[in-house]
């Protein structure tokens, strides 16, 4: 694919880097994903900046904030997915407890090593989530997955089945909880030190799918 070679700057402006046409896009959703990590204010003209193209160029792809973050949380929301799928691949043949927790081990992992990205789609901050099909569509996929597992734990005589819908909200609230502790600093105050995190990560989840499971 040709190169664009960008035009003669005038005076005062910073020549910008030729880019692939095919990458803008890509391109952007990382310049916003960066500014957003760095906590400063994402604004398709700041990616422009950042992603040293035209101020102009990016409009093409994004014609307003919300349509490149909504692009944003969904390269987010692929990535945590794709986390998910791998963790559950390696637990493929283990039961549906094992599986579940793997579910939510992954779900830490990925929060606590992406924590702007987790902010992203986690929070209403940086745009409506409503307003993108794909992550209603993958949220619900996701929810629907962590059913499942519950209905076969529940087929098996491993947790109640009445429990399902309470076991599935307390899993993500626990999950949720524990990556806003870690990503807003709390976790220090209750002595827990950095290299010890995902140890007591482990542990926590662990305490939990002992306290689901049917007695």
């Amino acid at each position: 694919m040709p190169v664009r070679q960008p035009s003669r700057p005038s005076a005062g402006r910073t020549a910008t880097r030729p880019y692939h046409h095919g990458d803008l896009r890509r391109v952007l959703i990382e310049a916003a994903l960066q500014l957003a990590a760095e906590g400063a204010e994402v604004s398709v003209r700041e990616a422009a900046r950042r992603a040293a193209v035209s101020p102009g160029a990016p409009f093409r792809h994004f014609p307003t904030r919300d349509a490149l973050m909504a692009a944003v949380a969904e390269e987010a929301q692929r990535r945590f997915r794709a986390e998910i799928e791998a963790a559950l691949a390696e637990v493929r043949t283990a039961g549906p407890l094992a599986r579940f927790r793997a579910f939510g081990l992954a779900y830490l992992c990925w929060a606590m090593c992406n924590p702007a990205h987790f902010e992203i789609i986690s929070t209403g901050r940086y745009f409506a989530h409503g307003s993108s099909p794909e992550l209603t569509r993958d949220n619900a996929e996701l929810i629907a997955l962590t059913e499942q597992m519950l209905a076969d734990a529940a087929a098996q005589g491993l947790v109640r089945a009445a429990d399902i819908k309470r076991i599935q909200i307390a899993g993500r609230a626990l999950v949720y909880g524990f990556a806003r502790m870690n990503l807003d600093g709390h976790l220090p105050r209750w002595g827990i030190a950095p290299h010890e995190i995902e140890q007591m990560a482990e542990a926590v989840l662990d305490l939990f799918i002992v306290g689901i499971a049917k007695t």
